[in-house]
This record gives structure tokens, C-alpha cells and sequence, in this order.
């Protein structure tokens, strides 16, 4: 006799909790991208000016892939991907347009915007393999467990989800910032993944608090969560 499959429900995108978690989290990776082209050294540890925004992005990611599933979460990114793409070229476009006379900021204005299109590049590529990595698990491990088990699915898809966008970010933002030594770069990877992930980890407690809130004032959700139970 085959067992009884758990309940997996998704929402539809059509709410307002839908369209503003992915508004606020194109706000964190743009904002992530322009403070990441700055090297940051905290004692013996290298990283960017972003590294305390960025892990926000993945928990956005999580509430959404959670609630909406993993064609909601391929569009989340997909928007977010063009939003970054969008930003950086205004930048571009800021920098080219001819200064006035009395403006005396533009040597600082291309030294911290600059680089920017070259960190959202790096940003993008890293963003789109470990945000959909992360989703892909989270979605694979609730069709497995039904709406059980959340924290395991938080937990399961940090890992993977970070290492890869670490990964990738790091090998083309590391000569942005002034990375110019390999131990310097192991040094970026390693505090880069173990921070996100840590950050992610301390606060998947919250994130479990936030989904389940945004299940339970999701009218779509409800009612898909009733279908499956019949």
C-alpha cells in the first residue's frame, strides 16, 4: 500500500505579498551591488561593502519560493536580475552625461560608480545560479515533505544555494575591489560563504516567523492549502 502524499501548496502570484517581496528584494541586491564595489577589511577578514545586505535577497528568496513555488521564484529572479541590469546602466549613463562647470564630483562619482557594472555582472551571474539552486531545493524538498519540515528546507538550500553564488560572484568581483593575491582571494570565498550562510542560518527562525505570516494572510495560499486536503 503506497503511502498517502503530504499536501504541497502554492499560491498564486497575483497578490500584493508577491509583488512587494520582490520589489524590496531588487531594492537589497542593487543596493548589495554598489556597496560591493568597495574592499572592506575587518581585521585578517576580506570582504565588500555589501556583505551585510546581500544575505537578505536569499531570505526574500526563501519566503518566496516557499509560498509561491518555482515558477514564482524563476520570475522573482528574473525581475530582480533585469532591476540590477537597469541600474547599472543608468549609472553608465550618469557618468557619460557632461558635467557642468561647477561640478567638482565627477572623478568620485566614476571611482564608486564606475566599477559597478562589473560587480552587477559578477552579482547577476553568481545571483541567478545560487538563487535558483537555492529555490530548486526548497521546492524539491516540499514536494517531498509536504508543508512539514520547513526549517530543513531553509537550512538544506542555504548551503548549496550560497556556495555557488559565492563562488562565482568572488571570481569576478575579486579584481573590482583590489583582490590581487590568491590567498587573498581564498580569503574573500571563505568569509563571503560563511557569513551568508551563518547570517541566513542565525536567522531562519525569523524566516520560518515570516513565512508562516505571509501564509496565513495569503488568501491564495489558504485556499491551495484547502484544495490539496480536499
Amino acid at each position: 500500500m503506497s503511502a498517502t502524499p503530504l499536501p504541497t501548496a502554492f499560491a498564486p502570484i497575483g497578490s500584493r505579498f508577491f509583488a512587494v517581496t520582490v520589489a524590496v528584494m531588487a531594492v537589497v541586491v542593487v543596493l548589495s551591488n554598489i556597496g560591493a564595489s568597495k574592499g572592506v577589511e575587518i581585521g585578517p577578514l576580506v570582504t565588500d561593502g555589501g556583505f551585510f545586505l546581500f544575505p537578505l535577497a536569499y531570505i526574500l528568496g526563501d519566503v518566496i519560493s516557499e509560498v509561491y513555488g518555482w515558477k514564482a521564484s524563476r520570475r522573482a529572479v528574473l525581475a530582480t536580475f533585469v532591476m540590477a541590469a537597469f541600474a547599472a546602466g543608468t549609472f553608465w549613463v550618469m557618468i557619460q552625461l557632461p558635467s557642468a562647470s561647477f561640478y567638482d564630483g565627477q572623478a568620485a562619482l566614476e571611482r564608486t560608480l564606475g566599477p559597478v557594472w562589473l560587480v552587477v555582472v559578477a552579482s547577476l551571474a553568481g545571483f541567478l545560479v545560487g538563487q535558483l539552486s537555492n529555490s530548486l531545493v526548497m521546492v524539491t524538498l516540499k514536494k517531498r515533505h509536504g508543508e512539514k519540515k520547513l526549517l530543513l528546507r531553509l537550512l538544506g538550500s542555504t548551503g548549496l544555494g550560497e556556495f555557488l553564488d559565492t563562488l562565482i560572484f568572488c571570481s569576478i568581483a575579486a579584481s573590482v575591489i583590489g583582490v590581487d593575491s590568491w590567498g587573498a582571494f581564498v580569503n574573500y570565498v571563505v568569509v563571503g560563504f560563511v557569513w551568508k550562510t551563518l547570517v541566513e542560518v542565525v536567522l531562519s527562525p525569523l524566516t520560518v516567523l515570516v513565512i508562516g505570516w505571509v501564509k496565513r494572510r495569503e488568501p491564495g495560499y489558504v485556499k491551495a492549502v484547502a484544495a490539496e486536503r480536499g
